[in-house]
């Protein structure tokens, strides 16, 4: 008997165990991949596999009962590696009681914003001939930020556009650009003196896509929550980001915009809250839309092919996976 018929028959043989709900005794080991057999192999991996779950519930709950038992002298939890709590040092991470950078805020370009000397008012645009379609998004752009207006591209270039919109009393500027008919990019031009950011935009879903969504009620001015902005570029980025909506939110609405980064990508958010009637909790209520960003660049004052960055994403950047910016 030559070796494939021998390997013929042991196929054969396992798919047979298995067929009458019956598994040959195998040793488990770490790596199963020793194991010619396809059907035995994957069965041993199966009962490593689920050996290994097993063992591990049962520490966590050895644990969770040492907790119980030892009370206020239980050790403290085990914190789990991840990506965050690994990063890269990075010496640009700002200290909140930093005075330095409180000082460099305060006469930054969004000073008069955050001094309540001036209101956000926001210009949308879209790309030069705009699909039917990326009208959709903004609508649901429009929804989010209070006192937003649309206004038709044209073929216009996109510095004269800045220098329109100063002179009307724009505070901002944004611009969404599409691809095949789906928005793949979004331009926020502080105004009358930059910054510029750009930001890769993906994963946009509108209200209408997403389950159980409620409405927006655009009369009440919304909360906003800032996540994880801890770098000197982050501070930027968040201010940026803050200088977009009021000062002043109306609590009553109990709306809140979120702009949660993670590694680098920006996830963006809209809820509405109500408290339990135990007062001690809240259900939230997704209204859409939801959006992810990922800054491509920032630019130094409005925008300009030839102008100046502060900050330019290259592909060298992403030689770790533990290297953030934000």
């Amino acid at each position: 008997m030559d070796r494939k018929t021998k390997h013929k028959k042991k196929e054969k043989i396992a798919a047979k165990a298995v067929a009458s709900g019956e598994t040959p005794e195998l040793k488990i080991t770490s790596q199963p991949h020793h194991i010619k057999n396809k059907i035995k192999r994957s069965i041993q991996f199966k009962k490593f596999d689920d050996t290994r779950k097993s063992e591990k519930k049962q520490r966590q709950l050895k644990r969770k009962r040492e907790r119980e038992e030892l009370g206020d002298q239980a050790p403290p939890k085990q914190i789990p590696r991840t990506l965050e709590n690994t990063r890269e040092a990075d010496e640009t991470v700002v200290d909140p009681e930093d005075v330095e950078v409180a000082a460099d805020e305060a006469i930054d370009e969004f000073a008069p914003h955050f001094s309540h000397e001036r209101a956000p008012k926001i210009m949308l645009t879209t790309c030069q001939n705009p699909s039917g379609t990326l009208f959709e998004y903004v609508r649901e752009l429009m929804q989010v930020f209070p006192n937003c207006f649309y206004y038709k591209r044209g073929l216009f270039e996109l510095n004269k556009i800045c220098k329109y919109a100063a002179n009307k009393g724009f505070t901002a500027l944004i611009v969404i650009n599409e691809k095949a008919k789906v928005p793949n990019a979004l331009y926020i031009i502080n105004l009358p003196d930059g910054p510029t950011a750009h930001f890769k935009l993906s994963n946009f879903k509108l209200s209408s896509e997403i389950k159980g969504h409620g409405r927006v009620q655009t009369n009440f001015e919304p909360e906003l929550i800032l996540n994880n902005f801890n770098t000197r570029l982050g501070h930027r980025i968040g201010r940026l980001f803050a200088a977009l909506l009021p000062q002043t939110p109306n609590f009553k609405g109990r709306r809140v915009c979120t702009f949660h980064n993670q590694r680098d990508f920006i996830f963006f958010r809209q809820h509405r809250y109500i408290f339990t009637e135990e007062q001690n909790r809240a259900r939230l209520q997704e209204l859409g839309p939801r959006f992810t960003l990922k800054l491509k660049s920032l630019q130094s004052g409005t925008f300009d092919i030839n102008g100046e960055y502060e900050w330019i994403h290259k592909p060298d950047m992403d030689t770790s996976r533990r290297r953030f910016f934000l």
